[in-house]
């Protein structure tokens, strides 16, 4: 389109104070190329009036804004003008609130804040949505648990159609199999009986699922949309077209053969899965001779918070085992229940049952640590405890003892296999072979027909769970559109695993409803551009391939990369990854950033710093700060990126060669608890980073000059300080000498 340019500066929030108004207009005008009088301010540009002035001249044809106001972080419906490049240029929280007001230094920190704000406009062009032809807004639900069967629920009452997969021959997963459950009800004394089979009812009811019982997900291919799912079962096999997927595939028993020293296998330890069974079938019995058992031992932790076992908690266990021993005290009211524990975690209306159990004669609970179990004859045992409340170590009898075990989420398997597989591969093709001949491989979930392999890739230490990214988003994996529910995201409690699958429905219904609209899912989940290379000077160099957070880029047959565009993020890790910089979105490209890095004022007697801030963490610690009044250097230019992951070198290079005396790389904390919200973008930009040595010793600059910072958005009161004493880090180092040129 034509462009028609429109520049508005807001007076309030002490811009006004802080900087002269006429100077900054008339800088504007001069990169704007308009008329001095043409760039418009207001008071209070946010206010009924000064939007209006805005939308009048939109009215009259201008069709590119430059807002000089607040941070783009608020205000954001009031700044939206559909049809028209909007670009916000942050005064406020940039330059009102963080300098010195009325200085030189000041003054040329907000003309340089609107000059580069002007040429993104100038560069970038209108986003338009890409939209896909023949898109299915179904929901696939993998798993018939409680999750599963809740999931395709609230999906299918949201007017959703759902396909709910479940490989045994029945629905219900666990929760079938338990005899009672915990009290749902005050005053929490009597225990439930299990809701899951109205549950089952409901779904096989609903004219809106369709069930599928005894059958595996074979194959998934394609993207959100656009999911072709093959299904396999009862001798016949199926392919349907879905929207996006919910994966509610459970868990499994800890391995308690692992257990011995814990008892397990002997006859009378048995685990809290097998207790369940046992109470369902009418009786608590020793499994040695059948006879009732009357004083029952319940052991805590049973392979949980053990660093040689499952290093965390599993949830439920607290809960199960206080309920298993009100089983024992119904079945008898001579029988003695005792839980022996590390702590007791029963959340929320839980403390209230647990209460209720502590006022039982015949439950005795202890905190200890068991350190083994003896045998006392006549198939009794005694378990054997230290650092209890008592301070001594105790040993009891008991004629059958529990083992709370914990979970393993059904992620698990496949993905130890996969990476017990990739490690093989890289000690070449014969350990490979031998890898696949000596492992059994596990059932895989999803089967998904990505470079990057079958199945959902778990975070560093997650122990197998298929969470994304736990600090900030719920539900969302790694593979856009499918999302991940109940123990495969975490362990949780049945009730906790309700609800989850009601907030993975609802980010699955988001999902099929954003690529409807050509918008990017979470957390762009306003963004309508996409990345559009220019693939003739393509090399098939498949580093955008490889570093894709999401398998959004796939391979043609001859090697050269195509976009799955729905699976995209929108993070422009593969724009920072391309030696030939060709991947560009609308508004956001290599060369708009390096063009307004090469518009900064470069002044042989001041310093200049640029910021590149990721605008998920960095950009509001910045923020924040700045409502603190906490001063930055003038010498400093904030851009905001994407992602630290869209960091291409060659910007580097920009600002030292055109006189930057200084850079920083400003992104979010990455490694086994990173929280990047592209997931890998800090930690590909720590690895770009490596070889920025090497270009500034190009350069025949120092090191020094550029450094990257990890921060959290909690660090805002720490992060001005960061940022000033690098910039007297670089002020010891001296000028660029490149400004000399």
């Amino acid at each position: 389109m034509e462009k028609k340019f429109g520049v508005y500066i807001c007076k309030g929030c002490n811009i006004a104070e802080t900087v002269d108004i006429e100077k900054l207009k008339k800088s504007a005008s001069i990169a704007a190329k308009i008329p001095a009088d043409s760039v418009r301010e207001h008071q209070i540009l946010c206010s009924p009036e000064g939007l209006e002035l805005i939308k009048n001249d939109v009215s009259a044809g201008t069709n590119t804004l430059i807002i000089g106001a607040c941070s783009p972080r608020v205000k954001f419906e009031e700044f939206d003008f559909p049809g028209a490049i909007v670009e916000r240029v942050n005064l406020r929280e940039f330059v009102s609130w963080t300098s010195d007001p009325m200085t030189e230094a000041t003054q040329t920190l907000a003309d340089d804040y609107m000059k580069m704000g002007i040429i993104k406009t100038q560069k970038g062009s209108l986003p338009e949505p890409n939209i896909l032809p023949d898109l299915s807004n179904s929901i696939l639900v993998i798993g018939g648990g409680i999750t599963g069967l809740t999931a395709a629920l609230e999906a299918a009452n949201a007017g959703y159609q759902v396909t709910l997969v479940e490989k045994e021959a029945e629905l219900g997963g666990w929760s079938a199999k338990l005899y009672k459950e915990a009290p749902r009800a005050y005053p929490y004394e009597k225990l439930d009986e299990p809701m899951i089979f109205d549950t089952i009812r409901e779904v096989e009811a609903h004219s809106g699922i369709k069930v599928y019982k005894s059958t595996m997900v074979e194959k998934t291919d394609g993207q959100p949309g656009l999911f072709d799912v093959t299904l396999t079962g009862n001798g016949s096999t199926e392919t349907i077209k879905i929207g996006a997927i919910v994966m509610a595939a459970g868990w499994t028993p800890y391995d308690a053969t692992k257990l011995g020293h814990l008892g397990y296998g002997h006859p009378n330890v048995i685990t809290n899965v097998q207790m369940e069974e046992m109470a369902k079938k009418g009786g608590i019995v020793r499994p040695s001779d059948g006879k009732p058992a009357m004083k029952v031992a319940f052991i805590q932790c049973a392979g949980s918070r053990d660093a040689n076992h499952l290093p965390y908690c599993s949830s439920f266990c607290c809960a199960t085992s206080l309920k298993q021993a009100k089983y024992v005290r119904e079945k008898s009211a001579d029988a003695i229940a005792m839980i022996f524990y590390k702590d007791i975690r029963t959340p929320g209306q839980s403390e209230l049952f647990y209460k209720n159990m502590q006022n039982d004669p015949g439950v005795l609970l202890t905190k200890g640590d068991v350190t083994g179990i003896a045998d006392a004859g006549n198939g009794n045992l005694f378990v054997e405890a230290e650092n209890t409340l008592l301070g001594e170590k105790i040993s009891v009898e008991a004629d059958l003892v529990v083992l709370a075990t914990g979970i393993v989420p059904a992620t698990r398997a496949p993905q130890e296999y996969l990476d017990g597989l990739s490690e093989a591969g890289k000690k070449g093709d014969d350990a490979k072979k031998a890898y696949l001949e000596e492992t059994a491989k596990p059932d895989y979930i999803l089967n998904l027909g990505y470079r990057q392999g079958p199945e959902i890739p778990t975070l560093e230490g997650a122990y197998g769970f298929a969470d994304s990214n736990f600090i900030c988003f719920q539900y969302e994996t790694r593979r856009t559109g499918i999302y991940s529910a109940g123990c495969v995201r975490q362990p949780m409690n049945m009730s906790e695993a309700a609800q989850d699958a009601s907030g993975a429905a609802l980010k699955a219904i988001q999902c099929v409803e954003h690529v409807a609209k050509g918008i990017a899912v979470h957390p762009r989940a306003w963004d309508v551009t996409y990345p559009d290379p220019m693939m003739i000077r393509c090399t098939s160099c498949k580093r955008c391939t490889e570093e894709c957070p999401f398998g959004a880029i796939d391979e043609d047959e001859k090697g050269t990369p195509f976009y799955r565009i729905n699976r995209c993020r929108r993070c422009g890790t593969c724009m920072g990854a391309c030696p030939e910089r060709i991947v560009a979105f609308k508004d956001f490209s290599v060369d708009i950033v390096g063009s307004m890095i090469k518009g900064v004022d470069i002044n042989e007697d001041d310093f200049r710093i640029i910021v590149l801030a990721c605008e998920n963490d960095a950009c509001p610690a910045l923020d924040s700060a700045a409502i603190k009044r906490m001063k930055l250097n003038p010498a400093v230019r904030i851009i905001p990126v994407r992602c630290l992951g869209s960091t291409n070198l060659v910007w580097v290079t920009d600002a030292f060669s055109t006189g930057i005396d200084g850079m920083i790389l400003l992104g979010c904390k990455y490694g086994e608890n990173y929280q990047c919200h592209f997931v890998k973008g800090s930690e590909l930009a720590n690895y770009r980073f490596s070889k920025v040595k090497e270009t500034l010793d190009k350069l025949q600059l120092e090191s020094d000059r550029c450094q990257l910072m990890q921060v959290s958005i909690s660090d805002y009161d720490k992060l001005p300080q960061m940022i000033n004493d690098f910039v007297e880090r670089v002020e010891e180092i001296g000028p660029n000498p490149f400004k000399e040129f």
